[in-house]
């Protein structure tokens, strides 16, 4: 396996990078916010309240009271 960041080979001690520098790295792309987690959900708060208030109105059209 190699190292995410650098590609070298993995050292145990800092598996699955291969040495603290890496492992710093990668840590630090996570905390800035370099790495997401893909969504198809509205990032505006405003817009995603909008689209929770049409799926219930939705939902509720669809079942019968």
């Amino acid at each position: 396996m190699s190292c995410p960041v650098c590609a070298r080979p993995t050292a145990p001690a800092y598996r699955p990078f291969c040495s603290r520098r890496c492992a710093d790295i990668d840590l630090a792309k996570w905390l800035s916010g370099s790495y997401a987690i893909p969504s198809d959900d509205p990032e505006d708060a405003e817009a995603a309240l909008d689209e929770a208030m049409r799926a219930e109105e939705a939902q509720s059209k669809e079942t019968p009271n």
